[in-house]
């Protein structure tokens, strides 16, 4: 069969896998039964004609759906007479201009003294025939060669996905076959072609744009002309971006195939999407959150093997930074309180634990578990046995605590043997201090003073697990960027070849090649080769040898001077060529590493010096837990900055601090977009070497930080 190759033949593919037919053929212009498609997913044929662009919806299948699911609420607004259909739609519109579609679809229509479910949700296995009938009257829709435009008539968006006649979706088809991609021409259509302030594209009256080829997705949940940033929503190929082969169509067509199905749909709106802030802002002013590919796919794998396998079972998600864990954690969480076994109407989790010491995390769990659950207050700390057993008492479905209370938790767990568990770990930002590092030692049974060092969490973790009473009464969730052969061996999947692999993988490749983490090591420069480059560049022609000599001899001299050379070649590099040249718009910063505390207070002050001696043109900033005396001076991180250790964090983020340096602490964990140069005097191997260089790694090009990196080591 000859391929068809056409954006139109992508429209028609779209349309048969929806709705099981096509414009043409209901037309008799065009037969496209030839073309192998599975059953399809029961949407409607909607009709161009059907839109109503003033208030964005297919007039059609919104008043079909109220009409054949709440007769007498429409029957209420009958009995006061007038316009009562302008009235709905003029309530609809001031309503969704306020809070947005997704507010609407969950909470519904109130008008008067009428009460309309703008969707009914998908049923729970324990759900009853009613909820279930409901869910079917849903009326799915799709409609191609949609005029939006109250201002251009005849300009048209190729596909909008709705649900009751509200559209939840708007796709601009390509085909690379006749030289278009979604990658560029997709995104450039609705960035220069759309007209954003037509109802439709308006932020918050559909839930995600997406640009599609045969090859390739991007999504956007907001239009804002030339600024609005697409992501990526491909399921990744041989660890890396795009979409693997699929020998029976398109890359690109589990869109269609899968996500597009109504009870994905239904799924995706209940439980993934959300919309961050108050709302009591501006909705423009918010964020609307639609799940990238693997955020949905981990999820739901995670529920379809706990539902079917049961208690007692070890995870291990491996995803890269930039992968969205925080989301990816919230929504596990959320959706783990409801998972049922087959055949039962018993959830088979009590309570979900997230062990965490994401600050943030926590606040964001609480926010989102309001806007997808009804019932209120289900989130609860616990830091101890105790605090579990009373937070269960309680009723609370989801318990978040801290790593280093961990082992807590595991005998709290194992003393309540008649309740079961999900334990979510979230290993990512957990050890930047040593004070945590001491935490877990402390309850470990370890007392010994150990000066800063770098926290291996996912040993302690382990250690916890092995020296408690371990039950089988609860299952074991572990997310991490760089997992251990250790974690991979007790939270992995054993292969037939002895091997253990992750449940779940986003690889870091696959985040460089989508742009949300950085190559680092593109730009990795060894001090030697650094003077090298720096003697045969062409604005540097008069090289001073006698003055690289000289700082090179000092390498072999006491420490104190040594560290004072370094210090130099480090400012010698990081003011002319990333303060001086307005890197990032004039906000780049840097990270120097140094081997141990003591190194890093003599770093910091010999740093302090040159900057004095050169008029002080920036601030840098230390950090380092505890105190560490120094040629008989005690010294803090509080006493050398000037501001308590808390603070720290947040005054680096201040535009006029530069540097920051360390030791340990901040190695791993910690987000600062415009870091954008590391001196590293330490060796770093292993998995703490791919953590300390993530701290580069984060794309911001908000600030035209793309792919500029400089790392300068080799000072050992």
């Amino acid at each position: 069969m000859v391929s068809k190759t056409t954006e139109k033949e992508l429209e028609i593919a779209i349309e048969k896998q929806l709705t099981g037919t096509c414009l043409e053929a209901q037309k008799g212009v065009a037969d496209h039964g030839d073309l192998p498609f599975s059953s399809n997913h029961g949407y409607q044929l909607g009709l161009p004609q059907d839109f109503n662009a003033r208030y964005a919806v297919d007039s059609q299948c919104f008043w079909a759906f109220l009409e054949h699911t709440q007769p007498k609420e429409l029957e209420k607004l009958q009995k006061h007479g007038g316009d009562w259909q302008l009235k709905v739609l003029e309530r609809f519109d001031r309503l969704i201009k306020k809070y947005g579609l997704l507010h609407l679809l969950k909470k519904g229509l109130s008008i008067d003294d009428a009460n309309f479910q703008l969707m009914y949700p998908a049923p729970l296995a324990s759900s009853s025939e009613k909820v279930k009938q409901n869910f079917a009257d849903n009326i799915f829709s799709s409609t191609r060669q949609v005029r939006y435009s109250l201002s251009n008539t005849l300009e048209e968006i190729d596909l909008v996905l709705f649900i009751n006649g509200l559209p939840f979706a708007t796709l601009e088809l390509k085909n690379p076959w006749t030289g278009q991609s979604a990658r560029y021409h997709g995104q450039k259509q609705y960035r220069e072609d759309r007209d954003i302030n037509q109802p439709l594209l308006q932020f918050g009256r559909c839930l995600v744009h997406m640009a599609v080829d045969t090859d390739e997705i991007y999504m956007t949940t907001k239009l804002a002309g030339s600024s609005t940033f697409f992501l990526p929503f491909n399921k990744g190929h041989n660890y890396g971006a795009g979409n693997p082969p699929n020998p029976n169509g398109h890359k690109s067509a589990y869109l269609w195939q899968e996500v597009f199905s109504k009870d994905s749909v239904a799924n995706i709106i209940q439980h993934f999407v959300r919309l961050d802030g108050s709302s009591k802002e501006p909705l423009d002013k918010r964020s609307l959150f639609f799940p990238r590919y693997h955020q949905l796919d981990v999820v739901r794998k995670l529920v379809a093997h706990a539902s079917q396998n049961g208690v007692g079972q070890t995870y291990l998600i491996q995803h890269s930074a930039g992968s969205g864990k925080s989301n990816s954690i919230t929504w596990a969480a959320y959706q783990l309180i409801e998972v049922y076994p087959a055949n039962t109407e018993k959830p088979l989790f009590d309570s979900v634990i997230v062990v965490t010491d994401r600050r943030l995390l926590d606040r964001q769990l609480r926010e989102n578990i309001k806007d997808f659950s009804e019932v209120k207050n289900i989130v609860a700390p616990a830091f101890k046995s105790s605090e579990l057993k009373s937070a269960l008492e309680q009723g609370k479905k989801i318990i978040i605590t801290t790593i280093q209370k961990f082992p807590f938790i595991i005998d709290g767990i194992a003393d309540l043997s008649d309740k079961r568990f999900a334990v979510i770990i979230d290993e990512a930002h957990s050890s930047q201090s040593g004070s945590a590092h001491d935490n877990m030692n402390r309850t470990m049974g370890k007392t010994e003073q150990i000066e800063e060092a770098v926290v291996d969490v996912q040993d302690k973790i382990l250690q916890a697990m092995e020296s408690r009473r371990m039950r089988g009464n609860a299952s074991y969730f572990a997310f991490t960027a760089t997992p251990k052969n250790t974690t991979l061996e007790k939270f992995g999947v054993k292969q037939a070849d002895g091997s253990f692999e992750p449940f779940h993988l986003y690889s870091m490749k696959q985040a460089i090649e989508e742009g949300f983490i950085l190559d680092v090591l593109a730009n990795y420069t060894t001090y030697k080769s650094y003077y090298e480059i720096q003697k045969s560049i062409a604005d540097n022609p008069l090289f001073d040898s006698a003055k690289a000599q000289k700082k090179l001899r000092s390498f072999v001299e006491r420490h104190q001077q040594t560290i004072a050379i370094k210090a130099e070649i480090m400012l010698d590099h990081f003011i002319p060529q990333v303060v001086n040249s307005k890197k990032m718009k004039g906000k780049a910063k840097g990270m120097v590493i140094t081997q141990n505390i003591e190194a890093a207070i003599r770093y910091y002050q010999a740093i302090n010096r040159l900057l004095n001696e050169r008029g002080n043109p920036f601030k840098v900033v230390i950090a380092f837990s505890g105190t560490k005396e120094v040629d008989g001076i005690e010294y803090s991180e509080a006493q050398m900055n000037g501001f308590a250790e808390n603070e720290t964090r947040d005054t680096f983020d201040k535009d006029e601090y530069r540097l920051l340096i360390v030791a340990n602490k901040y190695l791993t964990g910690f987000d600062q977009p415009n870091l954008c140069a590391m001196y590293v005097d330490k060796k770093l191997q292993w998995v703490l070497a791919v953590q300390a260089l993530s701290r580069l790694n984060r794309a911001a090009p908000k600030w035209g930080k793309k792919n500029r990196r400089f790392i300068h080591s080799g000072f050992l």
